[in-house]
């Protein structure tokens, strides 16, 4: 009958079986061991927070609101630890191979201490006690005025609630094993070493330290469940070849709360074997915000929301500048992508001068009597050398790819990256899992060739969360580290390891502090929210910094300075308030394939002496300009995509001596590339809305302002050291760029400064393709294609050294060339422009024809009467405009001096 009964009931009647029970009723058939399994939400909960010695919730202390995914499980893990420290079998219990069948288990005997009892005191108890017997102290509190040696394995157990049992003692174990549980660890009157060993395991579960501190010495091991250390309690382990803390709770402290240090001892003891086994990972990789714990809402304290990852279309982006347009009212309902960009001095790329309106109107009245007789023959130009940069379809697609490359997941950076892996494979030490360090100083600290492994545990509201310095390495997977006064992560002095997965969030100053050698790995991290920057790199620190999401600090995402000299590569970069990327004071570093967008400042700014590498990045939607190079900034900015930022695409200051090498700059709201004097004669160093500073906000040529910067200051390597890691560059480069489709001038030029602008395409920009306003030393533009820009193609002003040489001008809104500098234009092509093909010097009076006289010569004496058969009116005046000439020391006021005009 019973057979027949509904699931229901059977799992109400299952539900009275004690635990040994449940295990048999498993065994007896598979339907049976289903129904068994299926009690885990009742039954194998209500056994999981009813164990006596430790009654926690699995996820204590950090995530106490979280169900674990199986309650039986849970019970499974906890049975196996707790029994690990009795698994070291005393020789005089191992019995000869022949007598195995007969061996007697040996019985444990359980001593009663306490007030009344026979054995009232710990000393007492712990001398009669032998091999793996139970201590089991009544409530009270046991205080010692000497230390304590353990010499037998022995288990000490509180009884009672947590709290109940109080030990001022300080103990040291001489015994291979021990247990301590459901016991509050205080300093006793001589030493605020509670517990300590340098050879046996000793195993604490639900234990409370307060103001107390544990000391393991290699090969000595630990494993600590469920505590809590409170009151500047702290745990220290000197050598370590493998110990775990799991799932214990760290507050309080007035320095580091867990301390690492030295190498691990080549020696192991019985138990790290066991603790291997634990410690193993069997996690599946998940990426940062879809399911691991790095991506949850950590304890309520996730920080920012995550951001879309959905790319900005340019419809979007244009549709949004034409609304904040016409909610300006300044356009009068005119559409278009950008306003007109005035410069200081007056001049306008957009809004034609007097004298071009007055040559206008002169050719349109000229144009309008042509009528239908318009000359309609064109010259091919469209295989010109630098065709392969033009796109099909420019009208209808931008010059931009629609998707920017998705960040790699951690097991695909994994996959592609050995050492890596290795890391994660091979490094041990003090292993930290799903421990909790709040509201004190330190969260670990890491020194001197120590090792630490830190997977699923929660930083928070301290002055640091980790701290690795002196050759020391570390592994950190899948932590949240939030609300730091300092920097959250800290390594120095050569240490390295991996840091990946993890949520490093809305700390007082950088999530990652990388300095003096340091070159950890870093994957796949979430780093926002930050007060200060994201990731700062200096004083020598490397590092290769791959797969994050940077987005949403105050300061830069990654500030590189002070020969900080790390690899960047396949992060995403945004909605960052200030630069991207911030490269100063000599600061280097290999910046490749990431996507830098919607950043305050500049996507990538490069200042005093930063000397970068920046190849095949997607910058774009920021809302200044793309890249900035400042004052003596250099580095070689190659290949990148820079497009749709609200600033320049590319902004250089005159004093630096970057090279800028097949950037594609595109449909940017002001110039696709501006070149400006390092000061003008008012003392502004930049254009209107330029910063000064790309890393942080105001101050930044302070660099002892300040208490971060303070601590820079020692970091800082000699003069000759910086000087010798720069690259021997005395003129700035522009060569193999497409600078296309800008809301303003392509290329403008305002420099005191040389400037080499080779074999760049300039096409399609709503100003002038090229403008020279000022130009104290030679810029030669060389080999160029300047193609369909909405104004004219080349525009030098007056008292500009400038050379042209080799160019293609090409069927460009206004004059081909408008020169009025001194230098040389030489070898152009000069084809189907809307004005002059060359126009030169308009401040000089118009020329004239006067000796010789107009072509054609009459022989006919001036008495005779004109006749219409006379004149060469059906004649049309047909002019290729390839043109060379040479303008030397100014206009000539006498007459041309072009060589030849066909």
């Amino acid at each position: 009958e019973g057979v027949n009964l509904p699931v229901e009931v059977w799992r109400v009647v299952l539900a009275y079986l004690p635990l040994p029970e449940l295990g048999r009723c498993s065994l007896v058939c598979r339907a049976w061991r289903e129904l068994i399994l299926s009690l885990d939400n009742t039954r194998w909960r209500q056994l999981c927070l009813g164990l006596p010695e430790c009654p926690r919730h699995p996820n204590w202390p950090s995530r106490p609101h979280l169900e674990p995914s199986s309650w039986r499980e849970a019970l499974r893990q906890h049975a196996i630890a707790s029994r690990t420290w009795s698994r070291h079998a005393h020789p005089e219990l191992q019995p000869s191979a022949c007598l195995h069948l007969f061996r007697r288990r040996k019985e444990r005997r359980v001593w009663q201490v306490g007030s009344g009892l026979e054995l009232e005191t710990l000393r007492g108890a712990l001398g009669v006690a032998g091999s793996y017997d139970r201590v089991v102290l009544h409530p009270g509190v046991y205080e010692e005025q000497a230390e304590l040696v353990l010499k037998v394995p022995v288990e000490v157990v509180g009884l009672g609630r947590l709290g109940d049992v109080a030990l001022l003692v300080s103990l040291e174990q001489q015994c291979p094993t021990a247990r301590l549980s459901n016991l509050v660890f205080m300093p006793a009157w001589f030493s605020t070493v509670v517990y300590k060993t340098s050879s046996g395991h000793v195993q604490l579960d639900n234990c409370n330290f307060e103001g107390a501190q544990l000391q393991i010495r290699g090969p000595g091991t630990c494993h600590a469940r469920f505590c809590s250390f409170s009151q500047g309690s702290s745990t220290h382990f000197l050598g370590v070849a493998l110990s775990l803390l799991d799932s214990c709770d760290f507050s309080g402290s007035d320095s580091a709360s867990v301390t690492v240090e030295g190498a691990p001892a080549t020696e192991r003891n019985w138990a790290c074997k066991h603790l291997a086994a634990l410690a193993r990972i069997t996690t599946s990789w998940t990426s940062p915000g879809s399911g691991s714990p790095a991506g949850d809402t950590l304890g309520g304290h996730s920080g920012a929301t995550q951001p879309p990852e959905a790319t900005i279309t340019l419809e979007d982006w244009s549709k949004g500048e034409t609304e904040s347009r016409r909610r300006g009212g300044g356009g009068g309902g005119e559409e278009g992508v950008c306003q007109d960009t005035v410069i200081d001095d007056g001049w306008s790329d957009s809004a034609p001068s007097d004298e071009e309106e007055e040559e206008e109107e002169g050719k349109g009245e000229e144009g309008s009597g042509q009528g239908n007789n318009s000359l309609n023959y064109r010259l091919a130009h469209s295989h010109h050398g630098l065709s392969h940069l033009l796109r099909p379809n420019q009208d209808v697609s931008p010059d931009f790819p629609s998707l920017t490359p998705e960040v790699r997941t951690l097991t695909e950076e994994l996959q592609r990256d050995p050492g890596a892996q290795a890391l994660i494979e091979t490094v041990q030490g003090c292993v930290l899992r799903r421990c909790l360090f709040r509201d004190g100083k330190g969260g670990v600290h890491v020194c001197n060739h120590g090792n630490a492994r830190l997977e699923g545990n929660v930083f928070r509201a301290l002055t640091y969360a980790v701290r690795c310095i002196q050759n020391a390495t570390i592994v950190m997977l899948r932590n949240e580290v939030c609300e730091c006064r300092a920097s959250g992560v800290f390594l120095r002095l050569s240490s390295q390891g991996l840091i990946a997965d993890n949520n490093i969030h809305s700390n007082g100053e950088a999530g990652l502090d990388i300095r003096k050698g340091a070159d950890p790995i870093i994957l796949c991290n979430r780093i926002h929210s930050g007060l200060r920057s994201g990731i700062v790199v200096l004083g020598n620190g490397r590092g290769s910094i791959r797969s994050n999401q940077i987005y949403n600090n105050k300061e830069a995402g990654v500030y590189i300075l002070f020969n900080g000299n790390p690899v960047v590569s396949g992060n995403h970069i945004f909605q960052g308030q200030a630069a991207g990327i911030a490269v100063n004071e000599n600061g280097r570093g290999v910046i490749v394939e990431n996507v830098i967008r919607e950043n305050q400042w500049g996507g990538a700014d490069i200042r005093r002496g930063g000397d970068p590498v920046l190849r095949n990045n997607y910058i774009c939607h920021g809302y200044s300009d793309g890249v900035v190079v400042g004052e003596r900034g250099r580095g070689l900015i190659e290949g990148n995509h820079i497009y749709s930022n609200k600033g320049c695409g590319v902004w250089l200051m005159s004093s630096s001596l970057p090279q800028l090498l097949g950037n594609y700059i595109t449909h940017n709201r002001m110039y696709g590339l501006a070149v400006f004097c390092r000061k003008d004669p008012d003392g502004g160093g930049t254009r209107e809305g330029g910063q000064e500073g790309g890393g942080r906000g105001g101050g930044q040529e302070n660099f002892h302002e300040e208490g971060e910067l303070l601590a820079w200051e020692g970091d800082l390597d000699s003069e000759d050291e910086r000087l010798s890691a720069r690259r021997s560059i005395s003129t700035a480069l522009v060569e193999g760029n497409c600078i296309s489709r800008n809301g303003a001038v392509g290329l403008y030029v305002k420099s005191s400064e040389p400037l080499n602008v080779v074999a760049n395409l300039v096409n399609g920009n709503r100003g002038a393709g090229v403008a020279v306003l000022q130009s104290g030393q030679l810029t030669r533009l060389v080999a160029n294609c300047v193609h369909g820009n909405g104004r004219g193609g080349v525009t030098v002003e007056r008292e500009c050294r400038v050379e042209l040489r080799g160019n293609g001008v090409y069927d460009n809104g206004g004059h081909g060339v408008s020169f009025r500098g001194d230098g040389q234009v030489v070898e152009n092509d000069v084809v189907g422009n809307r004005g002059y093909g060359i126009r030169t010097c308009s401040s000089a009076p118009p020329w004239v024809l006067e000796n010789p006289p107009p072509r054609p010569l009459s022989d006919r004496p001036s008495s005779l009467p004109p006749s219409s058969s006379c004149h060469p009116s059906h004649f049309a005046i047909s002019m290729t405009t390839r043109i060379t000439a040479t303008v030397e020391s100014g206009c000539h006021n006498n007459g041309s001096i072009f060589c030849t005009i066909l």
